[in-house]
């Protein structure tokens, strides 16, 4: 940026404060022209618009601290559009937009070491060994999200009687998306800004910290690979980790995709020493900028040799290469097909040697037969065995919802892709079904020893960008349960400017759900409670569910924790993360909304991230643990 360019960009943000359109947010933060301005010619135009979907608004931006901002526009989710600026104006508009804040994860200066190194973590060692665990996304290769009695080490007696055990503080963020996982005692989870922490499951004490090169997106996993315990986590980069479990020592990296918009949403699954990686991308988000050819990125799922990270294979979701396609008939430019991101954790089926994934919408035109789809795919070749669609012509991406579509594809599709993973089922006849839930509101099962015959089908709700099911249900007993996000807004034009404000309506949105998972038959279904007194807030239960024999618990975007009978559909116990919380960290910490992480149990203990700041959710940055006697 030449002088010129900069005198021109301070002119225009006086003229702006003149206006009075900028000065609370001036106000708000450092008194920089040369920062406002940039911000009002490079950003201002999406993170201004508060009805773009995965957006945060300029309110969640006030809350980040300026260090997670910068590293969000140098290798983060806006890493494109951070490389158009210099590292002085990053830095600027880094600075007069976050917090400042300090934050400390170096191992000799963690505010609650443990006291004692502890054994080191491996098969028949450790403080725990035969402790139970919540190793994968999903619970198990399944993704039931299920745990038995003797692993949740918890009866439903037990649920109404669970108390705070300890809270901890997840350094430099708002919205945490990184579901923990439990071993042998220790539990692994990752704050937004890419730490990863090995916390004593019991006390909170931490063993180890590391920092990942991006924020972190997928939930952590774990397996033993060659008689070493290691943890498996991806960033927003695309880059897939390998972490000792011991001692935190980063054992390998791969980078998944090259594509400048690849990054890691779904959780890794290990099976018999290969790790599926499932890979999604930031892309579709990327077309609300003018002029951007939307779109080349193809989802994928690749097989990593786990002990190595060497690629075994990988296949695209959309076997064609992008290309350049005819404009849409708004003149933008278009490439496509692309999109069809695997946002989830692949499924394991053992028997059959074959791996599910359930994948997103087309980003552009023309819409493909994989997208909104589950694939099975080969264990050992990563050949597609079969695929099943169900929403066709499902082209969309974040220009949608804007008033000129500027890169919208024709289709305009609803939006209605998988964010929930598919659940391997056995039935009561011993044969089985796929379980898929999606954004449509819609339930799905398929036969998959027939290639995706249907088998039932089940309506929840209205389904939309943020409705239906979003992030997973879970199964266990002969039955499936379902939470619905159906989160609708409220939109009113700020006084004196074009500007639209966009909240939670608190009146749609939630409920629990449970059928049978042979037929499809609706065993029980509780609404929401609403929302109360508090505003903003949704009633929408977006979080994935967790299971145990007796109650199913399911986190609200209203900041509560609930558990229902998994027999009545009766709210066993009810517990309001929203608020402010001693940590054993000493780092100070508030729950919020909860979101993309859902709840683990186990033994003897549950628990939960809360704090979620996109969509005008509630932030927070805080990890919860429950027990019965709360000690």
């Amino acid at each position: 940026m030449n002088s010129n360019q900069i005198q021109g960009i301070r002119r225009r943000a006086i003229l702006w404060l003149a206006a009075g359109l900028w000065a609370s947010q001036i106000a708000a933060g450092a008194e920089d022209e040369l920062a406002a301005g940039v911000f009002r010619q490079r950003c201002a135009t999406c993170h201004e618009a508060s009805n773009i979907p995965r957006v945060p608004t300029l309110a969640t931006l006030r809350q980040m601290s300026s260090r997670a901002i910068l590293r969000a526009l140098e290798s983060g989710s806006m890493r494109s559009q951070g490389l158009e600026l210099g590292r002085s104006e990053r830095s600027a508009v880094a600075n007069w937009l976050g917090t400042k804040i300090a934050v400390v994860t170096s191992a000799d200066t963690l505010a609650n070491r443990c006291q004692a190194p502890g054994p080191d973590v491996g098969p028949g060692r450790g403080p725990r060994a035969n402790a139970s665990s919540w190793g994968f996304w999903g619970a198990d290769i399944l993704n039931s999200r299920f745990q038995s009695a003797a692993a949740a080490g918890l009866t439903a007696q037990d649920v109404p009687k669970l108390k705070l055990k300890w809270a901890f503080g997840l350094p430099d963020s708002t919205s945490l998306r990184s579901q923990p996982s439990v071993y042998q005692g220790r539990l692994f989870a990752a704050a937004q800004d890419g730490t990863v922490f090995a916390l004593d499951a019991a006390s909170g004490c931490t063993h180890w910290a590391m920092q990942l090169a991006g924020s972190v997106r997928s939930g952590t996993s774990v397996a033993v690979v060659n008689g070493r315990v290691l943890l498996f986590v991806g960033d927003s980069t695309a880059i897939v980790y390998a972490i000792d479990a011991t001692n935190g020592v980063v054992a390998w990296q791969t980078r998944a995709d090259d594509h400048p918009a690849a990054g890691i949403t779904g959780t890794p699954v290990h099976y018999e020493g290969r790790l599926y990686v499932p890979v999604s991308s930031s892309e579709e988000g990327r077309a609300i900028i003018p002029g951007y050819a939307c779109c080349t990125f193809r989802g994928s799922l690749m097989a990593l040799d786990a002990a190595t990270g060497k690629v075994r294979w990988k296949t695209h979701t959309i076997a064609e290469t992008p290309q350049p396609r005819p404009p849409t008939k708004r003149g933008s430019k278009v490439i496509g097909p692309s999109g069809a991101a695997v946002w989830t954790a692949p499924t394991i089926d053992a028997a059959r040697r074959t791996v599910y994934i359930a994948t997103g919408d087309n980003y552009s035109d023309p819409p493909t037969a994989t997208s909104d789809a589950v694939m099975a795919i080969s264990m050992d070749s990563g050949k597609v065995l079969w695929s099943k669609q169900f929403t066709a012509g499902d082209a969309y991406n974040s220009s949608c919802p804007l008033p000129d579509k500027v890169n919208c594809p024709d289709s305009d599709g609803p939006d209605h892709d998988f964010a929930a993973p598919a659940i391997l089922a056995t039935l009561k006849s011993g044969k089985r079904a796929l379980l898929l839930p999606q954004k449509s509101g819609m339930l799905h099962a398929v036969d998959p020893d027939r290639q995706g015959h249907l088998l039932w089908q089940a309506r929840l709700g209205d389904g939309g960008v943020h409705g239906g099911i979003q992030w997973g249900a879970a199964s266990g007993e002969e039955r499936v349960y379902v939470a619905l996000s159906d989160s609708r807004f409220t939109r009113e034009r700020r006084p004196g400017t074009n500007n639209i404000v966009q909240t939670f309506d608190p009146t749609k949105g939630g409920g629990m759900f449970a059928f049978r998972t042979d037929n499809g038959e609706r065993l029980w279904h509780t609404p929401s409670p609403g929302c109360g007194d508090r505003s903003p807030c949704s009633p929408a239960q977006a979080a994935p569910v967790s299971a145990m024999a007796g109650a199913v618990f399911s986190g609200s975007v209203d900041g509560h924790l609930r558990a229902y009978s998994t027999t009545t559909g009766k709210i066993l116990w009810d517990f309001d993360t929203a608020r402010t919380f001693p940590t054993v960290n000493s780092l100070a910490a508030r729950g919020g909304s909860m979101d993309a992480s859902g709840p683990i149990i186990s033994g003897g203990i549950v628990y939960v991230m809360s704090g979620y700041g996109q969509w005008g959710g509630m932030p927070g940055n805080v990890l919860l643990s429950f027990s019965v006697d709360g000690k």
